[in-house]
């Protein structure tokens, strides 16, 4: 594990691949090209369709498409026969645009869903339909993710469903034992996190594993080359808890499966902490905040040393070349320097680490809620160092490189 942490802690704190749709207008307004008789009978094609879904009632929700559509009516079946195991609470449409042309309609809507027991909020897609009318009814006659979205895990293949006490466990295309260790590792992830954020989370995760890694990339709405080594990534919105989409743990079957047991914890405790920490981060949160406190939660508590958990840095700092600031944002991006992405990670570990170590634990999580509390980046990280850590940036980086030392020259 020491040797491949640049490979098992990615993260996405941003919102990526489940097509995350912009604000809709709201209820009643006017929508150019369509009149208010087009919206309701279109949205009653859609509502009768998020019906068969809840109800699984096939015939019901193939009605709802052209029948002159042969290939489309073909991977519709086959898509709703692929989710029915997945235990929904909510589905439903929101259209935000309409544009007709005579007979003929395009519509911009909103996919909205729950999973029972385990979102408290829906994930979101956005959606564009292609629509037919005949004879006073809307058929659907395409659907596709806007905007180049990204592929539902139902549309990859059948849904295998496993159940843990504190985690879902979605695959497609991998055996059921794999499936079910997952879930075991998940559920041990889930009160490590909750152990260090004690502020209120779902206390509950929902993973997905897709087949491949090119699969893993479908997902992601991204090419799956640049998750390649990455274990698992975690998608969702930035922002209050119930105000955005719930998170989903993506993982990559070829990387997560490759590593060893004490490798698989860290990574789905990092994930899990990216999941706890949502609501309480938002663009004013450095990277190196979210991903160290994320590193932070998974290594706390076992005996790896600081050389183990940061070999990158720790040669960097051996050689005397010590970091002369906190990690930059930039640092955590994708490239080729798969080294300055590990040294990154393990300088904002090593930085909640100190305030862990210094300030105590509370004034971490406290230090952590506090910045995403802010609405500009620098103010927002100068505001909390003062208030809750009670110094200032430069004292505590000079403090960091200091503790870099400590920690990693020895």
């Amino acid at each position: 594990m020491a040797g491949h942490g640049r490979t098992v802690r990615r993260a996405v704190r941003r919102a990526v691949g489940l097509g995350l749709a912009a604000a809709l207008l709201a209820s009643g307004c006017a929508v150019p090209g369509a009149s208010d008789t087009t919206m309701r009978d279109i949205q009653r094609t859609l509502d009768g369709r998020a019906a068969a879904v809840l109800g699984h009632d096939e015939s019901s929700y193939l009605a709802a498409l052209d029948p002159g559509a042969p290939a489309l009516r073909a991977t519709e079946r086959r898509e709703f026969r692929n989710l029915a195991d997945v235990p929904l609470r909510s589905w439903e449409y929101r259209l935000s645009q309409v544009k007709r042309q005579g007979a003929r309609a395009v519509a911009e809507a909103e996919l909205r869903y729950r999973i029972d027991g385990y979102d408290t909020v829906p994930v979101t897609a956005s959606r564009t339909l292609e629509l037919a009318e005949r004879e006073g009814r809307w058929y659907i006659t395409a659907d596709r993710a806007s905007k180049q979205g990204a592929q539902h895990l139902w549309q990859q293949g059948d849904v295998e469903v496993v159940r843990g006490k504190r985690s879902l466990v979605l695959g497609v295309g991998q055996d059921t034992a794999r499936l079910r260790a997952l879930a075991a590792d998940a559920d041990r992830a889930v009160p490590a996190v909750s152990d260090a954020w004690p502020a209120p989370w779902a206390r509950r995760v929902v993973i997905l594993v897709p087949a491949s890694l090119n699969a893993m990339g479908g997902l992601l709405g991204a090419p799956a080359a640049g998750y390649r080594g990455i274990a698992a990534v975690t998608t969702g919105e930035t922002g209050a808890t119930g105000t955005v989409p719930a998170d989903r743990v993506i993982v990559n079957p070829e990387a997560y499966g490759a590593l060893g047991d004490f490798g698989r914890g860290i990574v789905l405790t990092h994930e899990a902490a990216h999941v706890a920490t949502r609501g309480y981060t938002s663009a004013a949160t450095p990277m190196w905040l979210s991903e160290g406190f994320a590193d932070w939660a998974a290594y706390r508590g076992t005996d790896r040393s600081a050389g183990q958990t940061a070999p990158e840095l720790q040669r960097a700092v051996v050689r005397g070349d010590v970091p002369a600031a906190l990690p930059s944002d930039e640092d955590f991006a994708f490239g080729d320097d798969g080294d300055r992405l590990a040294r990154a990670y393990e300088g904002g570990w090593l930085a909640c680490e100190l305030i862990a170590a210094r300030w105590g634990e509370k004034k971490l999580t406290s230090f952590y809620r506090a910045v995403g509390a802010g609405k500009h980046r620098e103010a927002a990280v100068e505001k909390a160092m003062a208030d809750v850590l009670g110094t200032t940036r430069e004292d505590f980086t000079v403090r960091w490189r200091e503790y870099l030392r400590e920690r990693l020259d020895g």
